[in-house]
């Protein structure tokens, strides 16, 4: 039998600013441009982050709704919109998805600096919602990436339907 772990709170150090509708961001293959607002008293936080291409952003998946954090099964449903019907996909657990619904609705993305103007960062690749808060940013750096990624079987195969489906356009950041 687990232990419950007690509650804890976290404070946002800022906001996602992208200027789009929920279905434009969900819809972007690629992710969209936009800017992440550091709240003031988080600013010195910034200093020297400037020199880096790529972000790892940390945010609250505020819109997820309280039932669906009790999803612990999911099929990818943003495969649909490459062709891949909901009924072939595979239904997997949670943990084994980035759906939003989840126990913890936390985010974890990877996107591209493209300037800095003060607090504010200038990204490309976002797929979060227009006032997303922002829990953490951290450098993506070369220690943190992995040379050979494996995936189950299921996974690849849906990967080569996505890619027929768009003609080989899966782009990188």
């Amino acid at each position: 039998m687990f232990k419950q772990v007690p509650s804890f709170e976290l404070r946002a150090i800022g906001i996602v600013r992208v200027g789009l509708s929920d279905e434009e961001v969900k819809n972007s293959i690629d992710g969209v441009y936009g800017s992440i607002e550091v709240y003031s008293e988080y600013s010195d936080g910034l200093k020297e982050i400037d020199g880096f291409s790529h972000l790892i952003v940390i945010a609250y998946l505020h819109k997820v709704r309280s039932e669906d954090r009790a999803v612990l099964r999911v099929k990818h449903r943003k495969w649909a919109r490459f062709g891949v019907t909901i009924d072939d996909l595979p239904e997997v657990g949670v943990f084994a998805s980035d759906s939003p619904a989840r126990p913890n609705p936390i985010a974890l993305s990877i996107v591209k600096l493209v300037k800095r103007e003060g607090r504010v960062l200038h990204v490309r690749g976002l797929d979060l919602f227009d006032g997303t808060p922002v829990l953490d940013i951290k450098p993506y750096t070369p220690d943190r990436c992995v040379s050979h990624v494996e995936v189950p079987l299921w996974y690849n195969e849906l990967l080569n339907r996505i890619e027929k489906a768009i003609s080989g356009r899966l782009m990188p950041l």
